[in-house]
């Protein structure tokens, strides 16, 4: 079955760590290649949560922070690169060509966006999409899928959720 888009609450911070894990293992066990994820959320939504449990279920052990201020933090973790971009403070998407982002996406690596309708022009196509917004202290999460991959990806998760 095709599964373009699937629909979850996650109750609190360790569910959406557990989650950003679930899908680190999905893409190393049943994809085996980076993928391109999209974030969108308030502030305070949850989005470096979700990465932090991604970034975890590859293997790191150490800090996951936001990269508020340095626009994108990297992870090298064995065969795989994690990307962990925030574009809040971009003001203009050349800035991103600059940076050399292309240099970043490669089939080893997992880039985790957020913010962006700011790098629109410059971005490569998302696999996904995650939309995470409050839901009094839960989030309801909404992914959804853009490519092939992306799908395949669903199809995995869509058996855990």
């Amino acid at each position: 079955m095709v599964v373009d888009n699937i629909n979850i609450r996650l109750i609190d911070e360790q569910a959406t760590v557990a989650f950003g894990n679930a899908l680190a293992q999905a893409v190393v066990n049943e994809l085996k290649s980076g993928i391109v994820a999209y974030l969108h959320g308030d502030l305070g939504a949850g989005k470096t949560t979700l990465t932090r449990g991604f970034v975890q279920g590859l293997g790191h052990s150490g800090k996951v922070k936001s990269p508020t201020y340095t626009l994108v933090e990297p992870y090298e973790l064995g065969e795989w690169q994690a990307y962990h971009f925030d574009l809040y403070r971009l003001s203009d998407p050349e800035e991103l060509e600059f940076m050399g982002i292309r240099d970043y996406f490669n089939d080893n690596a997992c880039c985790f966006i957020e913010w962006p309708e700011r790098g629109v022009g410059v971005l490569p196509e998302a696999d996904i999409s995650i939309y995470l917004q409050y839901n009094e202290e839960q989030r309801d999460v909404e992914i959804v899928a853009h490519t092939s991959k992306g799908r395949a990806l669903l199809a995995v998760l869509g058996e855990c959720y």
